[in-house]
C-alpha cells in the first residue's frame, strides 16, 4: 500500500523547476511536491525549522535533490538524510547535470538510491522525470513507518 506523501524537490535552476513539475503533472502523480531552492532549506524543511518549522508532521515520500546548489549542496543534504535515523528510509534521487564521476561515486558512497543525469534536451528530461516520478512515487514501496501521516 504506497501513500500518497509529498514529494521534497531541491533545486536552484528556475526553469529545472519548471520543467520538472510540468513533466510529473503529466504524469497525474496528485503527490504534492515542495520545492526549496537551496540545500538549506532541504535541511529546513526535513527538520521542521525556519518558514517549515509548522508544517505537517512526517517525512516525504521522495527526496529529489540537485548537486549544486547555494549554501548547502546536495551532496551535504544526502548525507545529512542518510546518517539520521529518523531520515534515512527516505529515498533519494539525485537529478543533476554533473557528469563528475566523483560526484557519481561520492553520492552512492552516501547512500543515494538512484543518480540520474539530467537530459539536455527538452523530450528526454520531460521522458526521465516522468518516469522517475512514477516509479518512486507510485511503483516503490517505502517502509510505512516513515511515510508522513494522512491529513
Amino acid at each position: 500500500m504506497n501513500l500518497l506523501g509529498r514529494i521534497l524537490y531541491a533545486e536552484d535552476n528556475a526553469h529545472d523547476v519548471e520543467l520538472t513539475l510540468s513533466a510529473l503533472a503529466e504524469s497525474h502523480l496528485a503527490n504534492e511536491v515542495v520545492v526549496v531552492g537551496d540545500g538549506a532549506e532541504a535541511l529546513d524543511y526535513l527538520y521542521l525549522r525556519g518558514r517549515f518549522k509548522d508544517r505537517r508532521k512526517g517525512n516525504p515520500t521522495l527526496v529529489l535533490l540537485d548537486l549544486k546548489m547555494p549554501k548547502v549542496t546536495g551532496l551535504e543534504v544526502l548525507a545529512a538524510i542518510k546518517q539520521d535515523e529518523k531520515l534515512r528510509a527516505i529515498p533519494v534521487v539525485i537529478l543533476t547535470s554533473s557528469q563528475e564521476e566523483q560526484d557519481l561515486a561520492r553520492s552512492y558512497a552516501l547512500g543515494v538510491n538512484s543518480f540520474v543525469l539530467k537530459p539536455v534536451g527538452f523530450e528526454g528530461f520531460m521522458d526521465a522525470v516522468k518516469k522517475l516520478g512514477i516509479y518512486w512515487a507510485l511503483v516503490n514501496q517505502a517502509p510505512l513507518g516513515s511515510l508522513e501521516p494522512r491529513p
